[in-house]
């Protein structure tokens, strides 16, 4: 399999199945997914109880395990040394923090030294991108293996396939296409909505990710559904524009990972802080996807509509111009006024 999109959605895949996948490198090693590793895959793969736990830094600092050289720094990852109790429930118990705050941490536990850290970093990435708790059983690179390198998800970054467009009339909208497009390294689809015309203009341009609770059910801890209406109502007051719905949910956790951050925030944390608690980045989110799709559409400037620098940021990095940022902002209710606080004051988002 010679093309790095094609590995890297392979090695999703196998992931997601409980499968163990090979990472090719200066230090290659097979890793396999905590989550979904079954008992039985687990003793074939690892008779000998010999494999070790490899986290990420921002959950080896909510397992108190900061104060460590290994752990010092949250983009380190941490390798923790194989101990009797530690079997597959005890591993996953330690990946997911729903009951940190109820019990004490089982222990102890013990960082090793990590002599490959890129290595490491791609196999947490991997399993972030599977929508997977960032938490690996790491072994023996096993001959034969699936396989995939370093250098793929690099390589992989930004390629998307057009695969469907056609009408869709919206209610008080003006003529509307929607365009489905395929990420070719994770077979995620996202939906483009090109809406009215722009003349040649930079158009009105909205990237929201995907929001199964707000957008769909009315959440009221978020400001997505009403982010999402107001930016359909200003795009056909515009005239036209163009709105991206992209499967980033949970600020690109997945939707498991995103109730796991919202039993978290129950229980006291921001939203924040039950993120990097998850082992996960404040933000996962990238936008070379994103400026894909519109290079696809023919558009290389445009207005966007957002109170988030990352995602300006994120789209000139990516060779998409942003002649001008338009806020966008939301009422609070009580529901919300919090998570809307924590992003400004801690996301850097514009008031």
């Amino acid at each position: 399999m010679s093309d790095p999109t094609a590995r890297v959605r392979r090695a999703i895949a196998l992931l997601r199945a409980g499968r163990p996948v090979r990472i090719d490198g200066v230090g290659a090693m097979a890793v396999l997914a905590v989550e979904t590793a079954t008992p039985d895959m687990l003793e074939v793969v690892d008779s000998d109880r010999a494999a070790r736990l490899l986290i990420s830094g921002e959950r080896a600092a909510g397992l108190a395990l900061a104060n460590r050289r290994d752990a010092a720094d949250s983009a380190v990852p941490v390798l923790i040394a194989r101990e009797a109790w530690l079997d597959g429930p005890a591993a996953l118990a330690l990946a997911d923090p729903g009951r940190d705050l109820d019990r004490t941490l089982i222990g102890p536990l013990i960082p090793g030294p990590l002599d490959f850290p890129d290595v490491a970093r791609t196999g947490l990435q991997l399993a972030r991108s599977a929508g997977l708790l960032p938490a690996l059983w790491v072994l023996p690179p096993t001959e034969g293996a699936e396989s995939f390198s370093v250098d793929d998800l690099r390589k992989s970054a930004g390629a998307v396939e057009l695969l469907a467009r056609a009408k869709l009339p919206l209610d008080d909208m003006p003529p509307t296409q929607i365009v489905v497009f395929r990420t070719l390294a994770d077979g995620q689809e996202h939906v483009v909505l090109v809406i009215g015309a722009f003349g040649g203009q930079p158009p009105l341009v909205r990237l929201h990710s995907e929001c199964l609770t707000g957008d769909v059910f009315g959440s009221l801890k978020c400001d997505c559904g009403p982010q999402l209406k107001e930016a359909l109502r200003l795009i056909g007051a515009a005239g036209g524009g163009i709105l991206l719905y992209l499967r980033q949910e949970g600020r690109g956790i997945g939707i498991a990972n995103k109730i796991r951050a919202y039993a978290l925030q129950d229980r006291g944390l921001d939203t924040v802080d039950a993120n990097r608690r998850l082992g996960f980045a404040d933000d996962e989110r990238g936008y070379a996807e994103a400026a894909a799709m519109l290079r696809a559409l023919g558009v290389d400037r445009i207005r966007l509509l957002t109170n988030n620098p990352n995602k300006v940021a994120g789209l000139e990095s990516a060779g998409i111009g942003v002649v001008e940022r338009v806020g966008h902002h939301m009422p609070a209710n009580p529901h919300n006024a919090d998570y809307l606080a924590t992003k400004h004051s801690r996301s850097g988002h514009l008031g």
